[in-house]
């Protein structure tokens, strides 16, 4: 027997898709449902019927979900290319009005095997227009030397592409807003690895809320790859003491990628 929704509630749904595929998220997952459930009428939605969960994610309910822009396109320079345009010069979140000069896309081979995820742009970057470039950047630039690379091999990006007043760190909707364009990007890079720099950048992307004790040390299963996390270089300026820390997570990192790991690290 065929599903039947509201009228007014289908087009809301189908509203609500097109203005998430505006904001450049195109990825909806369906969760199973438990034997039985239903939506629970609240007293301010008491003219809504009684749906079953599986109802909303149906065929017929939701309209097809709109293909990605750079869906198709096989060379990933004109594939981020795209996804740099359809960003814009965007205004999605506050931090378009709070004093942001610029957004900072990202920078690196579009066919790195490894890519490192940062929190947010600083003012440096907010400037260049480019992650990574001050003290914070040359530290990571040394410590990606120290693996035997440079970071034209590697890619390097943020979780949120514009810099937060005052370098404070990033809210949680300002994350959740732009993320879905660095997941895009991690799906035209394809990497082998990423490492995720510090604990909001882990956070956002694992969706789980804990201290760095309990991230470092082991890889996670992401979107077809693996993730590792590892401190921020921001932190290590402020306490050098856990570079040897640091650097063990490296080492995880280049034995997973094949990379030889020398005795010694330079800094």
């Amino acid at each position: 027997m065929p599903r039947i929704l509201d009228p007014q509630l289908k087009r809301a749904l189908a509203e609500r898709i097109r203005y998430y595929n505006e904001l450049g998220i195109y990825d909806f997952y369906r969760r199973e449902p438990i034997a039985g459930e239903q939506f629970v009428q609240s007293e301010e939605r008491e003219e809504m019927p009684r749906v079953r969960a599986t109802a909303v994610v149906d065929e017929e309910v939701f309209p097809k979900p709109t293909v990605k822009p750079e869906s198709g396109v096989s060379d990933p320079v004109a594939a981020l290319k795209i996804i740099r345009e359809d960003l814009g010069d965007c205004t999605r979140c506050v931090l378009h009005k709070q004093g942001r000069k610029q957004i900072v896309f990202g920078v690196g081979n579009p066919n790195a095997d490894l890519m490192f995820i940062g929190e947010a742009p600083g003012a440096d970057e907010d400037l260049q227009g480019e992650p990574f470039v001050g003290r914070a950047g040359q530290l990571l630039t040394n410590m990606i030397r120290a693996m035997g690379l440079t970071r034209e091999q590697v890619y390097i990006a943020n979780i949120i592409k514009c810099r937060p007043p005052g370098n404070r760190t990033p809210e949680r909707d300002e994350c959740a807003t732009c993320s879905p364009f660095l997941m895009r990007q991690i799906e035209v890079i394809k990497p082998k690895v990423i490492v995720a720099l510090g604990a909001v950048a882990a956070r956002t992307l694992l969706a789980i809320n804990a201290p760095m004790s309990e991230f470092r040390g082991r890889f996670y299963d992401f979107r077809g790859t693996k993730l590792a996390v590892t401190y921020h270089p921001a932190f290590l300026l402020r306490d050098p003491r856990q570079k040897k820390e640091t650097w063990k997570d490296l080492q995880m990192v280049m034995k997973e990628l094949d990379i030889p790991v020398p005795q010694k690290s330079t800094e």
